[in-house]
């Protein structure tokens, strides 16, 4: 039995970090690779469903509940993050998340049969979100703010310019009868940030031990996203309306809106939402659901109605500009990221967005120069409207409150982009007097989606009296916010003030 030295005192034990601990290129690269998977899949399965059903003996119905039951875990998972962030060390459970993706991603690869493939896939979905929540955040507020706007362009090119990219991937895939490949890719990906996930390793606590555990909201989140994104993907293979489809759809939505106010009015809220309800926040909410909802359906729908016309590999190319749209607002947005522009930066993207949809839906079917226009100012429209709009709303709060107000707005984003298009699917095919003309009156709606999200947010501003202002990355870091949002209508309400009332 040994003991200790008279005078010796022992040092403390020093936290476990990994050789990469600390390093910003790292910890950006982990963040990407640990997002790609899943969103180059999202974009990239279109073309692809046939010869997956086909080469597993699936059904039409089992792979859209395959896509819906993904994206419904992907929604949900970004309530559950932040939950198991709040009482569990975070890094920790970062390692979880980036194992379990691997599980999923290689269960997807090598699924041979249903249950297989569709139990991946979801696994997919669902550790993406719990990643996405996890790990950004800490990217923006734990380096200096120097790095931030690396991090904006970071954030903007791997989560857009990988949706943007999944179309031509796909569609190389699909002209290679195979999906094999690309899967086994996606695996080894998953693989790499798993290894960056543990070299970049630093042990940290639990985000807020005094917080209360909310199984009720999970719950509800949880029952919300997968009733209503297997009511939508059920409207994908029944031309009728039904109550076994359009019940869980509805239901669901009800149940997410519950959650909402359920959170709004709770004392001890999982989620963040009063303080979101002033004037810029709000707004760009508004931004971020309405140019989600409208891209993601316009290019679902022009796919649909291009793909008798082009082979898939064509049909890919076609859309290769919308990642060259991603890359243009990715430059411009480092050039505005800190300026009051980036207000009118996030306008100029729905606007883009608009005359894109508008461009495709005036000339059905589109010509070859007509659709490769279209498909890059929606590339452009999206790019600059959705991550400036987020983060619009999050300088609007304090950085300590960056992970839950980042979870409620990629809920809502999530909702919006992939529920919206099996719904506007279902209606551009029950709708008017061939697919053309359906398809037709389904890109009108989704003109009015990102128009109407224009006008609204507009309208925002103006009933707040919000003259845009510039960030204060040196406050927002030093744990205030990044500028005042006055409240709702702030404008035309007496005794409401529209500017920072002087301390």
């Amino acid at each position: 039995m040994s003991a200790e030295a008279p005078g010796v005192v022992e040092a403390p034990l020093r936290p476990a970090r990994g050789p990469l601990a600390g390093y910003y290129a790292a910890v950006a690269t982990m963040v990407v690779l640990a997002l790609i998977p899943y969103l180059v899949l999202s974009a990239a399965l279109g073309p692809l469903t046939g010869i997956i059903s086909a080469q597993l003996h699936m059904t039409t119905e089992e792979v859209n509940l395959a896509l819906g039951l993904a994206n419904a875990g992907y929604a949900m998972g970004t309530v559950l993050s932040v939950q198991l962030a709040q009482h569990l060390p975070q890094r920790r459970m970062l390692i979880i998340y980036a194992v379990v993706l691997v599980i999923g991603s290689i269960l997807a690869a090598a699924a041979n049969g249903p249950v297989m493939f569709i139990s991946g896939h979801v696994l997919q979905g669902l550790c993406t979100s719990l990643l996405l929540i996890a790990a950004v955040p800490p990217l923006v507020t734990g380096f200096p703010p120097s790095k931030l706007r690396i991090t904006a362009v970071i954030l903007n090119l791997s989560i857009f310019g990988a949706v943007a990219l999944g179309p031509l991937i796909g569609g190389v895939q699909a002209d290679a009868n195979a999906w094999r490949p690309l899967f086994w890719v996606i695996a080894g990906i998953a693989v790499v940030a798993l290894l960056l996930v543990v070299l970049t390793f630093e042990d940290s606590p639990p985000a807020d031990l005094t917080s209360t555990r909310s199984p009720v909201a999970v719950g509800l989140a949880a029952i919300g996203c997968v009733a209503a994104f297997y009511g939508a993907a059920q409207l994908l293979t029944h031309r009728t309306i039904e109550a076994k489809t359009l019940g869980p759809l509805i239901g669901g939505v009800i149940v997410i809106m519950f959650l909402l106010v359920q959170q709004y009015h709770s004392k001890r809220p999982l989620l963040i939402l009063r303080p979101l309800t002033t004037t810029m926040p709000v707004a760009g909410v508004v931004v971020a659901m309405s140019a989600a909802a409208a891209s993601v359906s316009a290019v679902t729908l022009t796919s649909i109605l291009l793909q008798d016309r082009y082979s898939a590999l064509k049909l890919g190319l076609l859309y290769l500009p919308e990642f060259g749209g991603a890359v243009i607002t990715a430059i411009l947005f480092a050039a505005l990221f800190t300026t009051r522009a980036l207000h009118y930066f996030a306008l100029a993207g729905l606007l883009c967005l608009s005359a894109g949809i508008a461009l495709i839906a005036g000339a059905l079917p589109p010509s070859t120069i007509v659709t490769l226009i279209g498909t890059g100012l929606v590339g452009i429209g999206v790019g600059a409207s959705v991550t400036p709009a987020l983060f619009i709303a999050g300088f609007s709060l304090r950085n300590a409150a960056l992970q839950r107000v980042f979870a409620i707005i990629e809920l809502l984003r999530a909702v919006a982009a992939f529920m919206i298009a099996p719904i506007l699917v279902y209606i551009s095919v029950t709708v008017g007097s061939s697919p053309t003309s359906g398809i037709r009156t389904a890109l009108w709606i989704c003109l009015g989606l990102s128009g109407g999200g224009t006008l609204l947010a507009v309208a925002l501003y103006v009933l707040g009296g919000v003259r845009p202002p510039t960030p204060s990355l040196e406050r927002w870091f030093g744990g205030g916010s990044g500028w005042y949002s006055p409240p709702l209508f702030a404008a035309v309400r007496r005794g409401v003030p529209t500017e920072e009332p002087l301390s």
